[in-house]
């Protein structure tokens, strides 16, 4: 199978860079949970990787929760950033971010996250985070319209490069189907590393579907080899 060459990566974070979507699965289901309802694999699937008014949208209808999603917001968030405050890094994330750094690759971030949510979930990741050219927060952005799955924050993230690539030099690495939905509606391409128990026609949209980033090999797409 051959891939078109890119110039410029784009990473997800939740769920890619760092293991924090298990939390956010923790604190839906424990709302759900308060109103006798279950936070099943479908709803989560529907969404994950959306921003926040789309998260609590999504599962107010879907689990008939009695909130607005101002009310769901505030509940969500409050726990949420509590118990987001020192998530792991995913395997195999510091060390591709840290060799495409190495090799002058430009890369960004473009996450459904608001910058305030960010700011918790980074803190132990401060030296990491910046080797990335700039972070797209896809909540509190004004520049995007629509969050994942549309293809805004990509388009988005690419136009900040200083050299403002075309979004086919532009490869997306995502774990959430909604994202890979968005960075293909974009036109890019699309590396998918999503939780196991994603099934399989979820995983179509993708370019390529990796168990992790460790088994990420750059030079498929023009990129640096590990050395």
């Amino acid at each position: 199978m051959s891939f078109k060459k890119v110039s410029h990566v784009i990473f997800d974070l939740d769920g890619l860079i760092i293991e924090s979507e298990s939390i956010y699965a923790t604190v839906i289901g424990e709302i759900a949970a308060k109103f006798g309802k279950e936070y099943t694999r479908d709803i989560r699937l529907k969404i994950m990787g959306t921003p926040e008014p789309v998260t609590a949208s999504t599962a107010i209808k879907e689990l008939q929760l009695p909130y607005t999603v101002d009310q769901f917001l505030e509940e969500y968030l409050t726990k949420a950033k509590e118990l987001l405050q020192h998530p792991k890094l995913m395997p195999g994330a510091k060390e591709l971010i840290e060799h495409l750094h190495k090799h002058n690759v430009p890369i960004a971030v473009a996450t459904s996250s608001a910058q305030d949510v960010l700011d918790v979930k980074i803190q132990d990741h401060l030296d990491l985070i910046s080797l990335f050219h700039h972070v797209v927060c896809g909540s509190t952005d004004p520049e995007v319209k629509h969050g994942k799955p549309a293809p805004d924050i990509f388009l988005v993230c690419a136009s900040r490069f200083p050299d403002k690539p075309h979004p086919d030099e532009c490869l997306v690495l995502e774990d959430a189907p909604n994202g890979a939905k968005g960075a293909v509606a974009a036109g890019m391409q699309v590396i998918l590393v999503p939780d196991p128990d994603v099934p399989e026609e979820w995983r179509k949209p993708a370019t390529l579907v990796l168990n992790s980033l460790k088994e990420f090999k750059p030079e498929l797409f023009g990129l640096p080899a590990f050395d």
